[in-house]
């Protein structure tokens, strides 16, 4: 008798595992379309990030702190903190790094090859996951791969939130085997971030560099 309640209770406890994981098991499709529903509303971003890269060839891992502020799609200001300060601004094709350490400004075109360069920017352009990416993946995680070259990117996988702002972090993989993981901390939407903070004028005394412009 003791077996038999034993067959049962695990019977009943294997039955109830996989109905609860079936249910958690979103699909890829229902859940880009969530991140992209969410887009919808959104006019601007804000948000601090912990920003962990692993640069294979030199077998080394740095980790970077900041904010960001973004006014999807291509209007974006990250602010990097510590050692390594400076202040990345994006607006729509042009992008402008500012050095503030050492006081010297770099100019640039920004375009889907630069994004490996700016992995944070990414952020402006989730809202168009379904154009942009292949999906496939389970639970809260999705595994994106470009449909086009998009620097040395492979492929992302996203963390999704429950609540909020939909995405909590996510990791990008690149051609070299190089990973950079980011972390987002205080997201909040919609709070009136002015078109003013994605100037791209460089403060007196930089040096300015032109690259490619």
């Amino acid at each position: 008798m003791k077996s038999f309640r034993l067959a049962v209770f695990l019977g009943v406890f294997l039955a109830l595992a996989v109905t609860c994981a079936g249910a958690q098991a979103a699909d890829p499709a229902d859940q880009v379309k969530r991140i992209q529903k969410a887009y919808e509303g959104i006019t601007d971003i804000r948000g601090t990030f912990i920003q962990k890269s692993t640069i294979r060839d030199l077998n080394r891992t740095d980790v970077y702190r900041g904010e960001f502020f973004i006014k999807p799609p291509m209007k974006m200001k990250l602010v990097y903190a510590g050692s390594a300060s400076q202040d990345i601004v994006i607006n729509k094709d042009h992008m402008l790094i500012l050095k503030k350490g050492e006081r010297q400004a770099y100019r640039m075109r920004f375009d889907r090859q630069t994004y490996g360069q700016t992995p944070v920017a990414l952020l402006g352009g989730f809202g168009k996951i379904g154009e942009e990416f292949t999906a496939t993946g389970t639970g809260d995680a999705l595994v994106l791969k470009p449909k086009k070259p998009t620097g040395n990117i492979t492929s992302l996988r996203i963390i999704l939130s429950d609540e909020g702002f939909p995405i909590r972090a996510f990791t990008i993989h690149d051609s070299r085997s190089n990973v950079i993981e980011i972390e987002l901390k205080d997201v909040s939407v919609n709070t009136g971030i002015r078109d003013s903070l994605f100037d791209l004028s460089v403060p007196k005394g930089f040096s300015v560099y032109d690259q490619g412009l």
